[in-house]
């Protein structure tokens, strides 16, 4: 008997021990985290993580969950489409079914990033119908001039849309100011790893990690829904870079004052 039970134990540690494995093949990504950290605590390459999660670029999300082990290689195929929600961007699309903007875009007859939810894109790289625009996406085209503003919202990658109705973690208002990736000395790459080159679509803002945390999705008044992605010598405090592919749009952004939420 003292044999049967010794036997049982030793089976149910082994089937403890099976499931600790298997849900260590999964990672839930936390805000400030990057594929390079990942790869480390996880003892795998950053090059392994984007193959086993099919990642086209190193641009992670808060939530994502990603796989970190080999084990887990036979990932579950994207489907052929997919439904546009509240705060996704073409670039947080493309890179979670592994391809491209320009892939996604092409797909969908799409002529710019503005993206509406409820709007269902193929993603298997069969090409769609023009999804229809809203008729919002006209009015919200209308230059910043209008509002008495100077600058014009081509400049900024789009525009910068209405504020999340959601409740944001937390608001401030901040000074902004524009960068662009091909600056003197500019490597195009982030803080984060995220290659600006490679993504000029893709939103993102430099900011002081101790007022806003690497990694946090944001809403910036006049840009829109961005992530928190990279840092600079003289972003300190409440302080903010934009990343604005144009570098003569850049530096017409100037220095302005915008209100910011922190979303997640």
């Amino acid at each position: 008997m003292k044999k049967q039970i010794v036997a049982l134990t030793a089976i149910a540690a082994l089937s403890t021990g099976a499931a600790a494995s298997a849900s260590a093949a999964d990672y839930s990504v936390k805000k400030g985290d990057t594929l390079w950290s990942i790869s480390q605590n996880n003892n795998v390459t950053v090059e392994q993580i984007q193959k086993w999660n099919n990642l086209s670029s190193d641009l992670i999300f808060p939530a994502q969950t990603l796989k970190v082990s080999g084990d887990a290689e036979a990932a579950s195929v994207s489907n052929d489409t997919y439904t546009v929600v509240k705060g996704d961007t073409l670039y947080k699309i493309a890179t979670e079914h592994g391809i491209t903007v320009g892939e996604l875009m092409s797909w969908n007859g799409l002529s710019s990033d503005l993206i509406f939810p409820g709007q269902e894109f193929s993603v298997n790289g069969q090409a769609a119908a023009a999804p229809a625009q809203a008729s919002a996406a006209t009015e919200q085209t209308t230059s910043v001039q209008d509002s008495g503003q100077t600058q014009s919202t081509e400049g900024v990658q789009g525009t910068g849309g209405e504020a999340p109705s959601s409740e944001a973690a937390q608001e401030m208002t901040v000074t902004a100011t524009a960068y662009t990736a091909y600056c003197a000395g500019c490597s195009g790459v982030t803080a984060t790893g995220i290659d600006l080159r490679a993504n000029p679509n893709q939103k993102v803002i430099a900011v002081d990690p101790n007022v806003i945390p690497l990694g946090s999705r944001v809403w910036v008044e006049g840009y829109g829904e961005a992530i928190a992605g990279d840092t600079g010598g003289a972003i300190k405090g409440n302080k903010i870079d934009l990343f604005i592919p144009s570098q003569q749009d850049a530096l017409n952004y100037g220095v302005q004052t915008v209100d910011v939420k922190i979303l997640d």
